[in-house]
């Protein structure tokens, strides 16, 4: 009898704990979205005290009951998405040695606002490892976007799938050989295509032609890879050509970047 009565208290006692941190992270998560991106002390707390209250949990899966095969299996699947993390940073920490000419610094990304998922992320570098506006950011897969806020200990990136009509790239669609200008701006969300507008309805340009960076008129370095040519029509008044063209970036899975920085 006092043994089910223990066992009684100790699931009341588990549900008000999970209660009560469910409603801990609920009230972090809201300060998390409220908090500026450029106060990354306050959201590094955030992030520290999450990773705390969450190991209860574990104990409790004990306490439930949850048998040796679930707990490989959860465990497995964590370890199997560590792997895929180190694995990226790998990569980039590879890209790096091909880019000798630059001052690289690596960053990890911090935030992501889902309302405007497409056109800025948040990273874990800013002033005081030399970041500064402007500045190009790449991936293993090529140019993804460039800095367009700073701070201290944070650096906000637009992103070139961003519809910013302010935001514009300079590049250089090399078909046989000739570099053809153009200007990338504008992204299609149904078709994952990213828009280049500036080009004279008499070019020739071919279906996967590869497309850099020209390095006119910014900070930008020129011959940063951005993607390949997949689409080309008129515009409307039959006067240029309007060219979209494919990245090799999986914009949904951005875990890590490089910052080109200029020496």
């Amino acid at each position: 009898m006092i043994i089910m009565y223990k066992k009684k208290k100790d699931k009341k006692k588990n549900t008000i704990r999970i209660i009560i941190i469910s409603l801990i992270l609920l009230i972090l998560l809201s300060v998390s979205l409220l908090v500026p991106h450029d106060n990354t002390f306050i959201k590094d707390g955030v992030i520290l005290i999450e990773k705390v209250l969450m190991y209860p949990f574990t104990s409790l899966n004990k306490e439930k009951g949850q048998t040796q095969t679930e707990s490989y299996t959860i465990q497995k699947n964590i370890n199997s998405s560590l792997e895929k993390e180190i694995e990226e940073l790998k990569k980039e920490l590879e890209l790096n040695k091909t880019l000798t000419e630059y001052e690289v610094e690596n960053a990890t990304v911090l935030s992501r606002n889902k309302s405007y998922w497409f056109n800025t992320m948040t990273i874990d570098k800013g002033k005081k490892a030399g970041i500064k506006k402007n500045m190009a950011v790449i991936t293993k897969d090529g140019l993804i976007g460039k800095i367009s806020k700073v701070s201290n200990y944070s650096s906000e990136i637009k992103l070139i799938t961003s519809n910013d009509t302010n935001f514009k790239v300079s590049v250089s669609i090399k078909t046989n050989d000739e570099d053809n200008y153009a200007i990338l701006n504008g992204y299609d969300k149904k078709t994952g295509l990213i828009k280049l507008s500036g080009i004279d309805k008499t070019t020739n340009i071919n279906i996967d032609d590869s497309v850099l960076t020209s390095g006119l008129g910014e900070m930008f370095p020129s011959g940063i890879y951005v993607g390949q040519v997949k689409k080309i029509e008129n515009d409307k008044y039959n006067l240029s050509k309007i060219v979209y063209i494919q990245t090799g970036q999986d914009f949904n899975n951005i875990h890590y970047v490089t910052v080109l920085k200029v020496k």
